[in-house]
């Protein structure tokens, strides 16, 4: 959501909002505490998985770009890896490597590791269940390319954890950081229902949530966004970015769909006290299965998203 969001990744599974019984959505509000308490990932897990095969595209796209730069890695690390979908991509994509999921989640893991059985490369695979940053330590061998896909921005120190991601990796190895991008699109400006102009002003909210949920994070530190910068200071090399896009015309598949009604509740969820009334009865119309102009029926629902890979080498 917004050009923090959509991703299959921490930003989906790191926290959870206590509204309700809705633990389908991303990171909790809890009015303006961080908190990891009660999550359960066996019922999350589902939705991570089908959420991350739906940008599977996108990322294959770049770690196509990605193995330009580091094309033959001996040792990648998946930081954050979640029910490892991506963790598996990035197998296929170079298949002489060893591939780790890194994660804090065991069930999440064990998701991973069944993945990697189905799709024969169980041989290659491993996982390590670890917290950011202080996980890394554990790897037993410098890492050649290090996928850190929309996990820094929930730790708070961002410069010291990224100084102990290039720590681990091997001399000429590769961070690649998915961060920022741009606010994804779901349907027209105007769509008939409520005010034009609706993803905007939910976009307007999520920054304020977004900056609110960085200041309640342990140890946070303020810094600013410009992440090539961020990596040529804690030491690395040739820093560069390229953005990727998703796009899924009208009509859109029953995932996609899917994937667009999670992404209006958990905004009904987490934004609710920044949003006026009137938005929120066009996002509950939105919701409504019984409602023939809903996300569930129309025709004009679509999925464009972008998400940005920031690259630099030790």
């Amino acid at each position: 959501m917004g050009q923090h969001h959509h991703g299959q990744d921490r930003h989906e599974r790191k926290h959870e909002h206590k509204h309700g019984n809705d633990r389908s959505h991303g990171h909790g509000h809890a009015h303006g505490r961080h908190d990891r308490t009660d999550i359960d990932w066996a019922e999350l897990a589902d939705h991570l998985e089908e959420q991350a095969e739906l940008f599977a595209p996108l990322n294959r796209q770049a770690a196509a770009w990605v193995a330009t730069r580091q094309p033959e890695p001996g040792l990648v690390v998946d930081a954050g890896s979640g029910p490892g979908v991506v963790s598996c991509l990035l197998a296929d994509r170079f298949p002489g490597a060893r591939v780790v999921a890194l994660d804090g989640s065991g069930p999440l893991l064990e998701r991973a590791r069944a993945r990697a059985e189905r799709l024969g490369v169980a041989d290659r695979f491993g996982t390590l269940e670890a917290e950011l940053p202080d996980g890394l330590a554990d790897l037993e061998y410098p890492v050649d390319l290090l996928w850190a896909s929309r996990s820094l921005h929930h730790l708070g120190d961002q410069r010291a954890a990224l100084a102990a991601f290039a720590a681990r990796l091997a001399p000429g190895g590769t961070l690649a950081l998915v961060e920022g991008g741009l606010p994804g699109r779901f349907l027209p400006r105007d769509f008939g229902m409520g005010r034009p102009g609706l993803q905007s002003r939910i976009d307007a909210a999520e920054e304020r949530w977004f900056t609110e949920m960085r200041g309640s994070l342990p140890g946070s530190v303020p810094e600013t966004e410009d992440w090539p910068g961020l990596l040529t200071a804690v030491g690395l090399r040739d820093a560069t970015s390229r953005t990727f896009l998703l796009d899924l015309p009208a009509p859109v598949s029953e995932a996609a769909r899917a994937y667009a009604v999670n992404w209006f509740r958990r905004c009904r969820g987490i934004l609710e006290d920044l949003l006026d009334a009137s938005d929120l009865a066009t996002v509950d119309r939105l919701l409504d299965p019984d409602d023939k102009a809903s996300l569930y029926h129309r025709t004009d629902l679509f999925l464009l998203a972008a998400h940005t890979v920031h690259v630099a080498r030790a």
